[in-house]
């Protein structure tokens, strides 16, 4: 079917939810599926037009309406799926400000869910939206405990309670209105709470929809997670495009990743979103013998910045043969103080891209006087300690200016102030985000790369992946790939790295670490003074898979990770080794070629750093 009578500049609405009406009376989009669960295990994929959908978001939010108050924050606690989708819609037609996290599991240890106390303590809502058997599944814990203290709404209920009746005006959040609790990453910090107004959001993928070329034609395919960031944009984006979305759930694609690839297929996607990270893990895990047809694609969405060259090179091969086409790739840049999207570096009918230090792009920056009117999200790479832009070619923290900012942190006033309210030193010009990533706009064609963190530089200049790059080359048989963490500990370079076969010899295992240390050194001039191999799940990840690197040192800090060896290499030509807890410290007398071997205690080795 095709939809030559849409105009791309309607209906701009001013909030997102006010679109779904607008399709719905539509005799082209009535019957048009706006999303589908397309995860496999299910009878078939279920669906929902834009007409079923408009209705199910109106009646949820009249039974919302009947027992809650405008402005009331409300947690939902429910799984991935089409259910998510119609709550999140009616808790902005409902004046609410939603806060969705992922559903606890009562049943684990209490430190598997500091998270949700957190979220909890902070937003205060009033009342949690869930399934009756996310409610009965409660054990008695502390977090249950606190769940205890709210309303508890039973989502079967809400979808029993009212019919669609059409009203005179719309009464949901309003462009200025707090409708949303989206957390940050956590990739340098403990998560914030950022609070996102309906006005930002529909400026936000407003920006996005133009930006990737998006239109009722348009088939976008998502298995990130609906709940924040980059899977919840597309749920909105979807709507103001007019596009269809099918949707599965992040854990559907870790156990099968060619499941998202048959998607792709399937729908005939044009536009899909993806985490760097996973690119690798489709090419190591993405057989199979089902057939592929990746012709339709347009936009193969990277995100998680540094995008690194390498990586969606070895992707782009392995699913050429298949219709995959490389002027697809479209590198973004994004974060939840800005509502999620800020630039591409995709241009419509667009060729390769450049590289700057093995990394592509992520925004190509105005050249000219007119290209700066037309951009209403500006972008600058300032001196982090001046305040001043720098040079082209000089790296410096990424500020930006834009009508889609977030309102600021929750309760965090001082904060808000420093992250969304900076200045330009000595110019009067708008306030600024500092997004704490730094940045270099290179090429007189002005494209943006981000560098990296600026909390996780090394030595004042190295940025870490790199370094984990670096070391990953050095064995990938032996290392997991992405799951490596360095960091600057007491003035000494640090790694660790899950090791895939931990019961290997010690002597091996000690090899890979001299690797490490060697392959560090020879390509980046990095000294690398430590290396932990360890267990499976030791590095900290986000939920969308970004290496949290300040937790895996506050890991090695508190003794916390699961170590299968430790080797610390002295300047003097010490080599210490730790395993279980015991300390060997091997001093090479190269002249001799042979070694001492000195027991010590694991405090001795931790203080000496």
């Amino acid at each position: 079917m095709s939809y030559e009578n849409y105009d791309p500049s309607f209906p701009d609405q001013p909030v997102v939810d006010m679109y779904l009406p607008i399709w719905a009376r539509l005799p082209a989009f009535r019957h048009k599926p706006a999303f589908i669960w397309a995860e496999e295990g299910a009878e078939g994929p279920s669906f929902l037009t834009y007409t079923q959908l408009n209705s199910a978001v109106h009646s949820i939010s009249s039974a919302l309406s009947q027992s809650l108050q405008k402005g009331d924050t409300v947690v939902i606690l429910c799984q991935p799926g089409l259910e998510l989708v119609e709550i999140i819609f009616a808790c902005q037609r409902a004046g609410l400000i939603a806060v969705p996290v992922t559903p606890p599991h009562l049943s684990l240890a209490n430190n598997h869910n500091h998270h949700h106390f957190v979220r909890l303590s902070q937003t205060k809502p009033c009342a949690a939206l869930a399934t009756r058997r996310e409610y009965s599944s409660c054990a008695s814990n502390r977090l249950s405990k606190l769940l205890e203290q709210l309303r508890w709404i039973a989502t079967e209920d809400l979808t029993e309670q009212s019919e669609h009746r059409e009203t005179s005006g719309y009464e949901g959040c309003r462009a200025s209105e707090v409708y949303l609790i989206q957390y940050t990453s956590g990739a340098t910090a403990i998560p914030k709470p950022v609070q996102v107004t309906a006005g930002a959001a529909a400026h936000n993928v407003r920006a996005a929809r133009r930006s990737y070329d998006l239109h009722p034609n348009s088939t976008i395919a998502s298995w990130l997670p609906q709940y924040h960031d980059c899977g919840l944009m597309f749920l909105l984006l979807t709507i103001v495009s007019g596009a269809t979305c099918a949707l599965a759930s992040p854990s559907a694609f870790v156990a099968r990743p060619r499941m998202w690839l048959e998607m792709l297929t399937e729908y005939k996607a044009t536009c899909t979103p993806v985490p760097s990270f996973a690119l690798p893990l489709v090419v190591r895990r993405g057989g199979g013998t089902s057939v592929l047809n990746l012709k339709t694609l347009k936009n193969l969405i990277i995100i998680n910045e540094p995008i690194v060259k390498p990586s969606i090179d070895e992707f782009v091969r392995v699913f050429f043969p298949f219709g995959l086409n490389p002027s697809c790739i479209s590198p973004s840049y994004g974060l939840a103080e800005n509502c999620t999207f800020v630039s591409t570096a995709w241009r419509s009918g667009g060729g390769g891209f450049p590289i700057h230090k093995n990394l592509l792009p992520s925004a190509k920056l105005p050249t000219s006087r007119e290209e700066i009117i037309e951009e209403d999200i500006e972008i600058m790479v300032v001196n982090e300690e001046t305040h001043e832009p720098v040079d082209d070619g000089v790296e410096g923290e990424i500020w930006i200016s834009s009508p889609g900012t977030a309102l600021g942190y929750l309760d965090h006033p001082s904060l808000t102030r420093e992250v969304f309210n900076s200045r330009l030193r000595d110019r009067v010009a708008s306030c600024y985000v500092r997004t704490g990533d730094r940045g270099v706009v290179a090429g007189k064609e002005r494209y943006l790369y981000v560098m990296g963190r600026c909390s996780d530089v090394i030595k004042g200049a190295v940025h870490p992946h790199y370094v984990e790059t670096a070391a990953y080359g050095s064995c990938p048989r032996l290392l997991r790939p992405g799951c490596l963490a360095a960091f600057e500990h007491r003035g000494v370079v640090m790694l660790v790295a899950e090791v895939l076969k931990p019961e290997l010899e010690d002597n091996a295992l000690v090899s890979v670490c001299e690797g490490i240390q060697n392959a560090v050194w020879e390509e980046e001039r990095v000294e690398v003074g430590v290396v932990v191999l360890a267990r499976s799940r030791s590095v900290p990840k986000t939920t969308s898979g970004k290496v949290q690197r300040w937790a895996a040192k506050y890991a090695f800090e508190r003794d916390e990770l699961k170590e299968v060896v430790r080797v610390v290499f002295g300047k003097d030509g010490c080599k210490s080794t730790v395993f279980g807890g015991r300390v060997y410290v091997k001093r090479v007398r190269e002249s001799e070629g042979q070694g001492i071997l000195l027991a010590g205690n694991r405090l001795s080795l931790q203080s000496s750093l």
